[in-house]
């Protein structure tokens, strides 16, 4: 077995509904492989985006998580967030416009179903799924060595889905990165998943056979 690309051990976000009461906070144990998309789900209110916030040290946390065996404190936040890269369902966008954030020619648009006329446009103006696209594109340029994605084609077509599928696919073998990808859409999974984890009660376990295939 090749060494973990990402480790966590009794992870906890201390915005999980346990943790704000005082309560028990059960801790998330998982680890990440080169070249591996595990997908998550789980019940609305599970905590999947806020494990992947505390993975991603946005938001207070406890526990442990390392990258390529380096613990998480050895880097300033920035330095582990261009590595560990969340990108939000809805994204925040602190220029107004696309070229505010994609400077040079979008020569790589398509590969994200995007036309290139995106370009010219007001973020504002943009629909949710191709707010969806950009925000992936931005994350995949900073060249992160784990992906932590939440539901990043909830809002796009079924062939703007499989193009996005592929898109990350690829940047993942080629890059020895991993994603772990929030998704519910079964057929997906299907597709994408070489491992396929539920999130309840702040554990994680496996899906049962027939949800994992």
């Amino acid at each position: 077995m090749p060494a973990a690309l990402l480790s966590i051990h009794a992870l906890y976000n201390d915005r999980q509904p346990a943790a704000a009461a005082g309560g028990v906070a059960y801790g998330v144990d998982l680890d990440l492989y080169a070249g591996e998309t595990v997908c998550l789900s789980g019940q609305s209110g599970a905590g999947k985006t806020l494990l992947l916030r505390a993975i991603a040290d946005l938001d207070p946390n406890h526990g442990e998580v390392l990258l390529e065996g380096v613990p998480r404190d050895r880097f300033s936040g920035p330095a582990w967030r261009r590595r560990v890269t969340f990108c939000a369902a809805e994204s925040a966008w602190w220029g107004a416009r696309v070229t505010d954030h994609f400077a040079d020619a979008m020569r790589e648009a398509d590969e994200f179903a995007l036309a290139a006329e995106v370009a010219g446009r007001a973020i504002a103006e943009l629909s949710t799924g191709e707010r969806q696209r950009l925000a992936l594109w931005r994350a995949l340029r900073v060249g992160p060595k784990v992906l932590l994605l939440d539901e990043p084609t909830a809002a796009l077509d079924a062939a703007a889905t499989r193009r996005i599928e592929a898109t990350v696919r690829r940047y993942l073998a080629e890059r020895g990165a991993a994603a772990l990808w929030v998704s519910h859409d079964a057929g997906q999974i299907a597709r994408i998943a070489d491992r396929h984890l539920i999130l309840g009660g702040g554990i994680l376990t496996s899906a049962p056979a027939s949800e994992a295939s």
